[in-house]
């Protein structure tokens, strides 16, 4: 009962004019972001997060989270009619909803994954409202060790579950904890790393690493990609499934629901690997699965069902733990900070409105992405069409306005420029940057969290191993770690990230 008042609480929040209005501004960017290839929706709110410095946290967190999960939606559109994915998540429809354009059922193809990842959504969405306040609970049962074990997890976790070397990834990790510890000590008062920048004195900014790793080091590379967008030639078709296509696409779609719902949830996880293990289940259990490579709908209906799922599922550790499961988490906890709040199970009692306002908005944006997605299919193809040459001039004085507004300190715009040639120096290495985000989120919490827990052991590192949940959490770390260093393991993940 409890629970349903939440949740009527919840929609008076979402429901007011100007968070209603938020949600449909950040719907239709993502839409828009998920049908243009190669942006994608971290570096979109990278980009973004300076214009929600004069909104209230609940209104600007409303309108970041409809660009997440609207980009899942967006992203199937391209990579549908143009074998395109828009988004990375979106890599895995291109293999069956691509053929089933060129076969006709292009309709068929953007219905089912729209209904898809609208109903995956809503579940999501009461998954997150059922389980929230009890891990909430849970949560407040946490000690220091507890936090600091946790937080050393997740980072294995997002190192583990990032492409390519497992190596690579945790020095990705340790530099982003490195970064986010640059400024001054709160507890000394000594600055640390900052090599006597006095503008380092308050640490690295957020917003400028955030948008130049992401945002303007994406811009550089999509400059070095030659456009070839060709319009689907065939129609678009009739968007109604046969009841063959129903009977087929159910099944998928409940299957994607819940392993999505499971997986977006595990730190590193999120959309893009639940849309992978979507669809390589549906090859081994679906009815469907003599037709894969021909335009199976079950390869449409079971990834768009589990990234959409996924999508909304990996608000859970953000707003209960205050831990970010994947690079876009990190970035709405950075969003939260900057606004002042501190996630985290404190957060149902400090920011109720926040809390159970956003849950609400996330049913209600998945209606409105229901509606745009649809209706509005020609007007995105018409998008796909506009010339790259006069989109990333735009966006690059976006991006200089946004990084000097934040602090109003032409230093921080330096900052951005410096990060996005970083940015761009390790793609071209294949160092993947998601996980240095998470650790120079995580870095200053869990030196928080070790100070806290050394001075209630009197300096006694064995308080780690001696506290149930620090133990078990530091076990499942070294499991997983030591796993992904073994050859036939490593070999069956990187072979699952590619698709």
């Amino acid at each position: 009962m409890d629970i349903i008042n939440n949740l009527a609480f919840g929609f008076g929040v979402a429901l007011s004019l100007q968070n209603v209005l938020f949600a449909l501004i950040g719907a239709l960017i993502g839409t828009a972001i998920g049908v243009l290839p190669g942006i994608g929706p971290v570096a979109t709110i990278s980009l973004l997060l300076p214009i929600t410095f004069g909104q209230p946290a609940t209104t600007a967190i409303i309108m970041l989270a409809g660009i997440y999960y609207g980009a899942q939606y967006g992203g199937s559109t391209t990579a549908i009619l143009l074998n395109l994915p828009g988004e990375i998540s979106s890599v895995v429809t291109t293999l069956e909803g691509y053929k089933m354009a060129r076969n006709g059922r292009a309709g068929a193809a953007l219905a089912t994954s729209a209904l898809g990842s609208f109903f995956a959504g809503s579940v999501a969405t009461i998954f997150v409202a059922g389980s929230g306040p009890l891990l909430t609970s849970v949560a407040l049962s946490f000690g220091p060790a507890d936090y600091f074990s946790l937080m050393l997890l997740g980072l294995i976790i997002s190192a583990v579950l990032a492409q390519g070397s497992v190596v690579k990834a945790i020095s990705m990790v340790a530099l982003g904890v490195a970064l986010g510890l640059v400024g001054t000590d709160v507890q000394t008062g000594q600055q640390r790393f900052t090599f006597g920048i006095p503008e380092l004195s308050d640490g690295i900014s957020f917003v400028a690493l955030a948008m130049g790793m992401f945002g303007i080091a994406e811009i550089i590379l999509n400059l070095e990609r030659p456009e070839s967008r060709s319009v689907l030639k065939t129609k678009v078709g009739s968007l109604w499934l046969t009841r063959e296509e129903w009977k087929r696409a159910t099944p998928s779609v409940l299957r994607g629901t819940v392993l999505g719902s499971v997986l977006g949830i595990l730190p590193g996880g999120g959309a893009a690997l639940a849309s992978f293990g979507s669809y390589m289940m549906e090859r081994k259990v679906s009815k469907g699965r003599h037709l894969f490579g021909t335009g199976a709908i079950e390869g449409v209906a079971g990834p768009e069902a589990a990234n959409n799922a996924a999508a909304q599922t990996s608000f859970i550790p953000l707003l209960t733990l205050g831990i970010p499961a994947n690079a876009v988490m990190a970035l709405m906890v950075g969003a939260l900070i900057i606004q002042g709040i501190q996630p985290g199970p404190r957060m149902v009692e400090a920011q109720p409105d926040l809390f159970w306002g956003l849950i609400a908005s996330m049913w209600i944006g998945n209606v409105m992405l229901l509606v745009i997605n649809l209706p509005m299919i020609g007007m995105w193809v018409k998008l796909l069409q506009v010339p790259y040459k006069f989109l990333y001039p735009a966006i690059l004085v976006f991006c200089a306005i946004g990084a000097y507004s934040v602090n109003n300190n032409v230093f921080d715009v330096y900052s951005t420029a410096m990060f996005a040639v970083i940015g761009y120096l390790f793609n071209k290495l294949r160092l993947e940057p998601a996980p240095l985000l998470i650790g120079f989120v995580l870095g200053p919490m869990m030196e928080e969290h070790l100070r806290r827990a050394m001075l209630l052991s009197r300096g006694d590192p064995m308080i780690f191993v001696q506290r149930p949940i620090s133990a078990t959490m530091l076990a499942i770390g070294a499991v997983a770690l030591a796993a992904m260093l073994l050859p036939n393991l490593r070999k069956g993940k990187d072979a699952a990230l590619a698709g």
